[in-house]
């Protein structure tokens, strides 16, 4: 079960999207403000992170960007309701997986969950497919060199 933070300053909308995405098959882990949320994210495995981007003590753009320091490969998708392309464009840069616009489409939101959550899982499977083509590239010299040395034991 994948564990996806929910932060924002309104209970009735962490309370709303929590139970939801419970609904949905997945552990919900939340936070009131941009702090708690780091805090969070370091003590839990989180796989996704959906965030208002107005918040208390550091907005959504702040959040996004100290959680890519932390783990680049961390998916965040920010909501607000208050629309600004400048807003929209800096935390695209910086990494959001998506933007979303209040009221949330909740049929749109499991979409993007979906799609975010099939990406990280698709960086993780690159990753390992990488980590084992670097295990053959190495290995193929080590066999390489006990062919050499068995023929020549076996010559002598």
């Amino acid at each position: 079960m994948e564990n996806i933070m929910i932060v924002d300053d309104e209970k009735d909308i962490i309370n709303l999207m929590s139970e939801t995405v419970e609904m949905w098959g997945f552990r919900p882990i939340t936070a009131m403000d941009g702090e708690e949320a780091l805090e969070k994210f370091k003590e839990y495995n989180v796989d996704l992170v959906i965030t208002d981007l107005k918040l208390p003590k550091m907005d959504g753009v702040q959040l996004l960007d100290r959680l890519k320091e932390i783990d680049k490969n961390t998916e965040v998708i920010i909501f607000t309701g208050y629309p600004e392309v400048s807003s929209a464009i800096d935390a695209m840069k910086i990494g959001a997986f998506d933007y979303l616009i209040k009221p949330i489409d909740l049929t749109e939101l499991k979409l993007k969950i979906e799609r975010a959550l099939e990406k990280k899982n698709m960086g993780k499977t690159l990753a390992f497919i990488k980590g084992v083509n670097w295990a053959m590239i190495i290995s193929i010299p080590i066999w390489l060199v006990l062919g050499i040395i068995l023929a020549y034991v076996l010559k002598h």
